[in-house]
């Protein structure tokens, strides 16, 4: 009886042995001509680890004293709160003492202005004078122009009753002598009108003459417009240098670009910053997950493509966009070996963003199904 249950244990034994050799050719049929090994399976279902963007803020071109901290770490910022304040005492002085030197320029300029203007209206009514007197002297020359020829007549007539005996030679005399007086009288008048003309050509319209004297005026009042424009110019300078100081005055404020949670508070109160330094990091909304496809699901994709992705926790269905295609790092590279052969393919990045939602946050596990 011993030896029938030893034969019959054996028989068991082959039995099964047989049904599990059968079973694992059959699998291996299967697996052949469906493809559904390890690897395939990882080629149409992708997944990653949604991450969200930081981002180092920085003060832009100024440093200083750390005087406040306006925020702490793990708190939601809105784009545009206050996060540290830099001292602005140096600023401060420098942007009163900018404002008073603009104030002297304002009160240089309103002075240059006014007396320019006085010069022209100077200048007018030099003119206006130098008309007048210049017709005053006209009258004069004229007078004496007069007078002359009377004398010349009177003499003439004496020097003819002369000769017939009728006056005396003393009257004769006296007549030359009015003459002479009358004639010096007439260049002194004349030598007084060309000093009013200063050498401007005579002209029966005085109101026409374009006197030296009054041009050289006017053109001196011109010349002071320039001084003017010139003080304008600085002004405007000292303008550009004061706007350039209230800008950094208003960079000593960092304020948050976007929306998003600070991480780190990199510098502390007290502490000085230097230009440029980075004092704030900042876990931004923008949020993506990498994925890596081979080369042979390279042509379904492009990039600005839109792909539906899902949360692998919950299932929940979103719709993501690819914002970067390219070749991955060569630790990337699918090289596996099947039972079909030797897989040797070249492996692409594909980053996904999603848009800000609700219930979606850095660190849960998105996946992706391949077309």
């Amino acid at each position: 009886s011993d030896v029938c249950s030893s034969d019959l244990k054996k028989e068991k034994v082959k039995k099964f042995t047989l049904i599990f050799i059968g079973i694992m050719i059959l699998s291996g049929i299967l697996l052949m001509y469906s493809g559904n090994d390890a690897l395939v399976l990882a080629t149409e279902r992708k997944e990653g680890i949604l991450t969200a963007e930081q981002v180092k803020v920085s003060f832009e071109s100024v440093g200083g004293r750390l005087i406040k901290e306006g925020v702490q770490e793990a708190q939601q910022v809105k784009k545009g709160d206050v996060l540290v304040v830099l001292d602005s005492s140096d600023v401060d002085l420098s942007i009163a003492q900018m404002e008073a030197q603009i104030a002297q320029l304002d009160a240089q300029i309103k002075s240059a202005t006014g007396g320019v203007a006085i010069s022209y209206a100077q200048a007018n009514t030099d003119e206006q004078q130098s008309f007048r007197q210049i017709d005053q002297q006209k009258a004069a020359v004229s007078a004496a122009e007069a007078t002359y020829a009377n004398s010349q007549v009177n003499y003439n007539r004496m020097t003819g009753l002369l000769a017939s005996g009728a006056v005396a030679q003393q009257e004769v005399d006296n007549a030359q002598l009015a003459m002479d007086v009358a004639a010096a009288s007439l260049s002194q008048q004349r030598e007084n009108l060309a000093k009013l003309l200063a050498g401007t050509s005579y002209s029966d319209n005085t109101d026409a003459l374009n006197l030296p004297t009054i041009a050289i005026q006017r053109q001196t009042a011109a010349n002071k417009l320039n001084d003017v424009e010139a003080l304008v110019q600085q002004k405007k300078s000292m303008e550009a240098q004061l706007k350039n100081l209230q800008l950094n005055k208003e960079r000593l404020t960092l304020r948050a670009p976007e929306d998003g949670k600070i991480l780190k508070i990199l510098a502390k109160e007290g502490e000085i910053v230097a230009p440029n330094t980075p004092v704030i990091l900042m876990e931004t909304t923008r949020c993506y997950f990498d994925v890596y496809i081979s080369e042979e699901n390279l042509g379904d994709y492009k990039e600005g493509d839109n792909i539906s992705v899902e949360t692998v926790a919950t299932g929940q269905k979103l719709e993501g966009n690819i914002r970067i295609l390219t070749k991955a790092p060569g630790f990337a590279d699918l090289k596996m070996t099947r039972e079909k052969g030797q897989s040797d393919l070249t492996a692409f990045q594909m980053r996904i963003y999603l848009e800000p939602q609700e219930k979606i946050v850095p660190g849960m596990t998105m996946g992706v199904n391949l077309k």
